[in-house]
């Protein structure tokens, strides 16, 4: 049960922009915000942000599939949107890298890097995917068979009390 990238990748920027908001904090410096950049690239974020406007446009590519009569003309615009769409990828990632210095200071965020840049953080950031689908797989399973567990329970406490519920 994989997102689709489009997917993913709008709720990743969703997340940023809503972690990015106003802070009473002191406005980071360009060394934190470096660092921070640097790490929004190691965890493997900026690969997320990178990949949202090729999945946009080939998601747009399909949509024209049943107008061939305007495939040359979409290639044009989208080759002329490259600039335009890289300062938005560029913004995108100052606002995932101001989100990181928000939430942790300079020294955390080289912190988190040194793990980030070692093999066993590497491997993390490689196997993130898989298993946060796994995770949900599993957790999701788990609420299910709670949940009819609670409800068992609570049925036959009720029973013992005289009430009989669905």
């Amino acid at each position: 049960m994989r997102m689709r990238p489009v997917k993913l990748a709008a709720a990743l920027l969703g997340c940023l922009v809503l972690a990015a908001g106003p802070s009473h904090a002191q406005e980071p410096g360009p060394a934190h915000m470096a660092a921070a950049r640097e790490l929004v690239v190691a965890t493997g974020a900026g690969s997320s942000i990178d990949n949202i406007f090729p999945a946009l446009i080939t998601e747009i590519r399909q949509q024209a599939i049943t107008r061939p009569e305007i495939a040359k003309d979409l290639d044009e615009v989208v080759k002329a949107l490259q600039p335009e769409l890289e300062t938005q990828k560029q913004q995108a990632m100052n606002l995932a890298a101001r989100a990181y210095a928000k939430w942790l200071t300079e020294a955390e965020v080289r912190d988190a890097l040194t793990f980030f840049k070692s093999p066993s953080g590497m491997k993390y950031v490689m196997v993130q995917p898989d298993l946060t689908d796994d995770i949900v797989q599993s957790v999701t399973a788990w609420s299910q068979l709670a949940s009819d567990y609670v409800m068992a329970r609570t049925r036959a406490e009720m029973m013992k009390r005289g009430h009989q519920m669905q």
